[in-house]
């Protein structure tokens, strides 16, 4: 083995237990990239909606969600807490729900937005086209992005499923490094929770 490799080998073997680089965990992704771009999604307020309504915005957080995670619902008073407590520093929050269980459809969205008042919109794309494009497996899973609409951070909301145990938000850090124009410390981490119900795709039967 060369020098160079066995320098590679013990550097690999310093990094393992720290954040990785870009990209590392989503497949579809890397930060810095552009973010996609969705348009005419039906919100819970009855209208359609774009990332391009949010152009006066200097940071979009864009969230995968849904009604039916156990994981994703106790979050919605943690996205709740971050749409209300940086909107008035021109950040805007978005959640998307793209699983085709009745529970998860528009109608029942409707109802629970308006039952727990969520001050953020709430998207439904049946397509499903949208989590395809950004790479989301979980939900919850959370994007910010920058002014120039590029992926600014992916992963993770914080550090910990029960509140009182998180000792680093990831999404505020990247939201507060976004606005200053700098780079998170942390841009990527592995999203926790449910996986996102992706319609599957059955094979034809073979002629017997």
């Amino acid at each position: 083995m060369t020098s160079f490799r066995l320098v590679l080998c013990a550097l690999s073997a310093f990094v393992v237990g720290f954040p990785l680089f870009a990209g590392e965990y989503n497949e579809v992704l890397s930060i810095g990239d552009a973010a996609p771009a969705w348009s005419d999604l039906p919100g819970t307020d009855g209208k359609p909606h774009s990332l391009a309504e949010l152009k006066d915005k200097d940071v979009v957080v864009l969230v995968f969600t849904c009604a039916s995670c156990p994981t994703a619902t106790d979050y919605e008073d943690r996205i709740q807490a971050l749409a209300k407590g940086y909107a008035a520093k021109n950040v805007a929050v978005v959640a998307v729900c793209v699983n085709r269980v009745e529970e998860d459809k528009l109608p029942a969205l409707t109802k629970r937005a308006k039952e727990k008042q969520f001050a953020f919109q709430y998207l439904y794309d049946e397509s499903q086209q949208i989590a395809k494009q950004y790479g989301a497996l979980f939900t919850p899973e959370f994007f910010v992005l920058n002014k120039d609409r590029k992926i600014a951070y992916m992963g993770a909301m914080d550090d910990s499923t029960d509140p009182a145990g998180v000792k680093t938000r990831y999404v505020e850090n990247a939201i507060t490094a976004a606005l200053k124009g700098e780079k998170a410390a942390v841009a990527e981490t592995i999203a926790r929770g449910c996986r996102v119900r992706f319609a599957r795709k059955r094979r034809p039967a073979e002629n017997q």
